[in-house]
């Protein structure tokens, strides 16, 4: 059995994955997130729990496809995140399609409250940008290693942010949550696709699901695009 198979739709063709997480659309915004079957984003306050090589592939494959990988500042520092750095092949393939070698970091913090000295910051090979409020004054420190753009006055204003980054040129744009971001940029009507992989895991109650912040006027449907399994995790990816 490959690592990767198609539960549906059927093919008896070998599984592409970059084919398959394409987007034709632009622009475009895809969040990624994996959960546990009761619905955790986390095990002992990280995800890594409740990943696996294959799902971490895909994860691999969604970074190379986007133009700009937007994040949330509790997020960026609760998993550690490193510079956001691709390997060679993965930065040919961006050449020879079009894209820049890397893509952008961003990073929606209400506060600004990061340090400069982290390495996703302050190791990026692209410069990052910081998403706050237009009343928020940055550390000196933070504006040298990274642009800071603010939009909103209470809270960050997404659909100001997200019309920001695409006259940038970053209209592929991938967000790997956290959870108030998830329902914050749900919320505001932005997303165009979830792709979840479910980890066959019971985590148990608590508070740390996948989503959170403002509730949703109305439920939003999306179309099942496509299931994968592997290591007995189903990945799916559902857009509008």
């Amino acid at each position: 059995m490959r690592r990767v198979q198609q539960l549906w739709p059927t093919t008896a063709d070998p599984v592409d994955l970059t084919a398959l997480y394409r987007v034709g659309q632009s622009p475009w915004l895809r969040l990624n997130f994996v959960s546990s079957l009761d619905g955790a984003g986390t095990v002992e306050g990280r995800s890594e729990g409740l990943s696996s090589p294959e799902d971490k592939r895909v994860f691999g494959i969604l970074r190379m496809l986007c133009d700009a990988l937007v994040v949330g500042a509790g997020t960026l520092r609760e998993e550690g995140y490193r510079a956001l750095r691709l390997d060679e092949e993965r930065r040919a393939w961006r050449r020879a399609n079009g894209l820049a070698e890397y893509p952008t970091l961003v990073v929606v913090s209400g506060r600004a409250d990061l340090d400069p000295a982290h390495p996703a910051l302050a190791d990026a090979p692209v410069r990052p940008i910081i998403v706050t409020r237009s009343a928020t004054e940055p550390d000196d420190g933070l504006t040298e290693v990274a642009d800071v753009v603010r939009h909103g006055d209470d809270r960050v204003d997404l659909a100001a942010a997200v019309a920001d980054l695409h006259g940038r040129g970053l209209r592929q744009l991938l967000s790997e949550g956290g959870p108030q971001l998830f329902g914050s940029l749900t919320a505001a009507g932005l997303v165009d696709e979830l792709c979840l992989t479910l980890s066959p895991l019971l985590a148990g109650p608590g508070p740390d699901r996948i989503i959170a912040g403002p509730p949703l006027a109305t439920p939003e449907r999306l179309t099942l695009r496509h299931v994968l399994l592997a290591e007995g995790q189903l990945m799916l990816r559902y857009s509008r």
